[in-house]
């Protein structure tokens, strides 16, 4: 290895600032140059890409988002554009690639692997639905800000004795919904994984109002069968059920902004590092994760084309902890 490049590809999370950092100071430290490319694969496939120096990527590790970019390229996804990006990395003389992102992106990672071109993959999304991985860099940050609107919902909720359905982000996988309706002790959760029929959600908030409380929490993930709009449609028809009030908020990529937590910023800084390190091996085609709080490679083989599902007995335990 004497040359490698990075990319931030699928939708962006906080922390990956953090994650680009580690590896760039990482290779120049083991004497490599680094090559930022710009905008996912899709900079890849346009030959996007700059020389990252130690200095460029200074004060960025407490920065949301991606300072190198991200965009969808469907191109990438057929043969011709595999064969164009690896065309676009072997004339620029790069020995190897990071490539920081979720499902998606790793798929991509092993069309290169399949091809013969060593690339690490960094676990990053901020659904935390990859394999290989007990927690991916993003999910922290972004559960902790669905918390907090939650947080902020419960309160004036409870002054107008009203329930709020919240919708988060989630168009596959309900963890968000999941830990955030259990650590804001919601009253209903509804995830891709576990649908919950609108009726049911009259039953849960009507029960939930005659046993005295002051208010309640729906937290529904935006990928559910039955969405936030579509039940706040039936509840319209069935008010007087409810007892409560009823209002929505819709969180939509609010919940991806801001700055990355601690947790966030020390797990992809961990996984950037050790991206390079498993460059510096030899051993690609795999990607970094987080196993039992060990920074563990995983082959992309056992990654692309799958998505990890939520743990479905937590919302039975949510359930019954909102009597």
């Amino acid at each position: 290895m004497q040359k490698i490049a990075i990319l931030t590809s699928g939708g962006d999370a906080p922390g990956m600032n953090a994650a680009v950092r580690a590896a760039t100071r990482g290779a120049i430290a083991r004497g490599w140059e680094v090559y930022g490319i710009r905008n996912g694969y899709a900079g890849l496939l346009a030959d996007t890409m700059d020389e990252l120096h130690a200095r460029d990527v200074g004060g960025i590790i407490q920065r949301g988002g991606t300072v190198l970019g991200s965009a969808r390229s469907p191109e990438f996804q057929s043969d011709a554009g595999v064969e164009k990006g690896l065309s676009n990395l072997r004339s620029r003389g790069v020995d190897g690639l990071i490539v920081i992102g979720g499902n998606g992106s790793q798929t991509g990672s092993y069309r290169l692997h399949q091809e013969g071109f060593p690339v690490v993959g960094v676990a990053s999304t901020i659904d935390n639905d990859l394999y290989g991985t007990d927690v991916t860099i993003g999910v922290d940050s972004a559960v902790n800000v669905t918390l907090e609107a939650i947080d902020r919902l419960r309160t004036t909720g409870s002054s107008h004795q009203r329930a709020f359905l919240v919708e988060t982000m989630g168009r596959n996988c309900g963890y968000i919904a999941l830990m955030t309706g259990i650590a804001g002790g919601a009253e209903v959760i509804v995830t891709p994984e576990r649908e919950v029929e609108p009726h049911e959600v009259v039953e849960r908030l009507g029960a939930a109002y005659s046993r005295g409380k002051t208010h309640a929490i729906v937290v529904v993930a935006e990928g559910a069968k039955h969405g936030a709009r579509a039940m706040m449609d039936y509840f319209k028809e069935h008010r007087g059920t409810i007892g409560f009030g009823l209002r929505l908020t819709t969180l939509g990529h609010v919940v991806r902004g801001g700055v990355p937590t601690a947790a966030d910023r020390v797990l992809a800084t961990r996984l950037g590092a050790a991206a390079v390190d498993q460059l510096a091996s030899g051993t690609t085609g795999v990607m970094m994760g987080s196993l039992c709080n060990t920074i563990a490679a995983t082959p992309l083989a056992e990654i692309a084309g799958r998505t990890k599902p939520i743990d479905c007995a937590l919302l039975e335990l949510a359930r019954v902890l909102a009597q």
